[in-house]
């Protein structure tokens, strides 16, 4: 089976079948496999059929937890929310090999985070009877999981994320969506803690009846297996006969593809192609390009981090040795110590899965194909990409982080945050040393996560001009853009704000002493000092930050650096001292005054407290990850190039009116 490479995410656009299958299959080693027999007597009847009772198994394919697997960066975990399966059955093999044939599905469900599966040994040959006389014998098997992924997700050291009702900590692989193939039999799994029995032959052995209840709830005839009925016997007919059409195909498979086409081979039986597909996938594989050989073999060590360093130094990209190793960055340079460029990336991706062409040009549809035969190219595009992301992301403006609150959430449902108010002030104790409770109130804050995204294409005018930018730079404005997104939708939530800072609430003030200068921020001082609980006690809080729009942003430096304040104007005495110099951190925001949005003003500003003491504000993301993400995939079958997507989850809302005041300014 081909190794997958880890990546930060990747996608097939549209979800088409066809493009389901050129993601290459990820063995999710897990889990108990157990084999059980039909129930005591079903041997004698089917003696005195034509047609003998087909042996059943039951699974425990995968449990839900993490996974080390080969080819993958770090632990491994299948979100079964996201696994999807088709109606027909399910191969059942042997080791992953197509060849090997065990049997087939009739049930396939998710149970209590686990994926079970059941079905029946209907494989004709030796492969199936080792199974059975294995297990009989006491032999462990475990099960194996081979699946495509579609959708990953990277958790990063020190953040969370859910997925199959529990919380994983980073660094963890959550594959997010992916599509069941088939699943084996082996001898040993990610989990060697697991084991698996097989029924005996007797009638009541305790053995049977525990294999009998690991089916009930996904397949409960295997509790009433018994003689079997016209009914049964034409089913077991038909499995028979689909059998029999499985090997006739995979047969014809094998002949048109040879010992020079093995790669074909496995995807043509793993895919359910017919025997015309598979020889018009090998005759395409056969022909020349130009004057080269009808066979090439490319010999290639480069591994995706030595490709991704490539790319990422040919885009100049900042603060390379924070992304990779120095050996990986010293064997990109002896490499591709001339550069690589777009066309070089998906050639050696075509060529590492088998693919024969010396050139792009003239085929570009064979070469996007055969380089996206498996995740390792999406992989390495969208861990470059990624790292290009943040670089457009991290130039914009980020006053926001300054001024909220941050929270992770897991969903997309409405949260409600919740502030305890009441009588926390303690109460001075009688002699009798009786303690009296307190009464206790809460207000309540809501907020949601969105997603927000764009899709844009590498085309094939691109990739024929062999332009390294439309890989390096559009990743740079799609973060950029994410930014903006995030700042638009954080200030125009701020700034509609006319019902949450009233003269009521004591958080407001306006008129001409309301305009920035030394008397007006003594004022506002004053009334967030003042403000008050439920209770009409003191918060005791003190600000923390001033915030101003661009045209009073130099006046506010000025008045926070400077020690004195002088008026010349006047020939009455007056103190010096400035006793707001240095008090507060000054911060400003171009999206105050900002015409576009609702509630923009270039006179009103702001004097806030710490969110860590009162959100003012609140972001939140989905699964804790504060930046965009970007992901790649061979484009739809009407493009002819590569997809690149940019998306984001967050929510923003405003919290708690007590943690900052506003000034109308005039």
């Amino acid at each position: 089976m081909t190794n997958l490479m880890n990546q930060t995410s990747s996608f097939v656009p549209n979800a088409r079948p066809v493009a389901l299958a050129m993601t290459t299959p990820i063995e999710l080693l897990s889990a108990d496999a157990a084999l059980s027999s039909a129930t005591a007597g079903a041997s004698d009847a089917a003696a005195e059929t034509s047609t003998p009772v087909l042996k059943r198994f039951a699974m425990s394919a995968y449990t839900g937890g993490a996974m080390t697997l080969r080819g993958w960066r770090h632990a491994t975990v299948i979100d079964l929310a996201g696994l999807a399966w088709s109606s027909k059955p399910r191969p059942i093999l042997k080791d992953h090999n197509p060849s090997l044939i065990v049997g087939h599905t009739d049930s396939v469900s998710v149970v209590d985070g686990v994926l079970r599966v059941s079905g029946v040994v209907s494989g004709a040959g030796s492969v199936a009877r080792e199974i059975i006389e294995a297990g009989v014998n006491g032999f462990p098997w475990q099960a194996s999981v081979g699946a495509y992924a579609t959708e990953t997700e990277e958790i990063r050291k020190g953040r969370s994320a859910i997925a199959n009702g529990r919380s994983f900590d980073g660094p963890v692989s959550i594959v997010r969506r992916s599509v069941l193939g088939e699943i084996s039999f082996v001898a040993l799994g990610a989990d060697d803690a697991t084991e698996a029995r097989i029924a005996a032959e007797s009638a009541g052995n305790t053995e049977e009846r525990t294999m009998t209840e690991l089916e009930q709830g996904t397949h409960e005839q295997v509790a009433q297996a018994a003689t079997p009925t016209a009914d049964t016997t034409s089913i077991t007919a038909r499995m028979r006969a689909e059998a029999a059409a499985e090997s006739t195909r995979i047969a014809a498979i094998r002949a048109a593809c040879g010992t020079q086409h093995m790669s074909i081979e496995a995807k043509a039986i793993t895919e359910g192609w017919d025997e015309t597909r598979t020889e018009l996938e090998v005759l395409r594989a056969s022909r020349p390009v130009g004057n080269a050989p009808a066979a090439h073999i490319h010999s290639s060590n480069a591994t995706p981090d030595i490709i991704e360093a490539a790319l990422c130094k040919a885009g100049r990209l900042t603060g390379l040795e924070q992304h990779f190793h120095d050996k990986t960055l010293e064997a990109a340079d002896r490499r591709y110590g001339r550069g690589i460029g777009l066309q070089e990336v998906l050639l050696e991706a075509a060529w590492a899965n088998g693919h024969t062409g010396r050139s792009i040009k003239g085929d570009t549809r064979g070469v996007l194909q055969a380089a996206f035969s498996n995740l390792t190219l999406p992989g390495i595009f969208s861990n470059v990409a990624n790292k290009f992301l943040l670089t457009g992301f991290t130039a914009v403006e980020g006053t926001w982080r300054e001024i909220s609150a941050i929270r992770s959430v897991s969903d997309f449902k409405q949260i409600t945050s919740y502030r305890l108010n009441g009588a926390f002030a303690y109460d001075e104790i009688g002699p009798a040393g009786e303690l009296k409770a307190g009464d206790v109130s809460e207000e309540s804050f809501t907020n949601q996560v969105k997603t927000y995204g764009k899709m844009f294409s590498v085309t094939r005018q691109d990739i024929i001009n062999d332009d390294l930018g439309a890989l390096t730079a559009l990743p740079t404005r799609i973060g950029r853009g994410a930014a903006l997104k995030l700042n638009q939708v954080f200030w125009s939530a701020f700034l509609a704000n006319s019902a949450f800072f009233t003269t009521a609430r004591k958080n407001f003030a306006s008129g001409p002493s309301s305009a920035f200068g030394i008397d007006a921020l003594t004022a506002a001082e004053q009334l967030f000092l003042d403000q008050t609980d439920t209770d009409g006690q003191p918060l005791a809080l003190s600000p923390a930050a001033l915030l101003v729009p661009t045209a009073l942003n130099s006046r506010a430096a000025q008045l926070m650096n400077s020690t004195e304040i002088r008026d010349t104007a006047a020939s009455t005495k007056y103190p010096t001292a400035n006793p707001h110099a240095g008090k507060f951190r000054t911060l400003y925001s171009a999206y105050l005054s900002n015409a576009t949005l609702t509630g923009n003003s270039a006179t009103a500003w702001y004097l806030l407290g710490n969110p860590a003491d009162v959100p003012l504000v609140e972001v939140a993301f989905l699964n804790g990850r504060e930046v965009p993400t970007v992901e790649t995939a061979e484009a739809d079958f009407s493009v002819l190039g590569v997809q690149m997507r940019g998306y984001f989850d967050f929510g923003v809302a405003l919290q708690d009116w007590r943690g900052g005041v506003k000034m109308a300014g005039g």
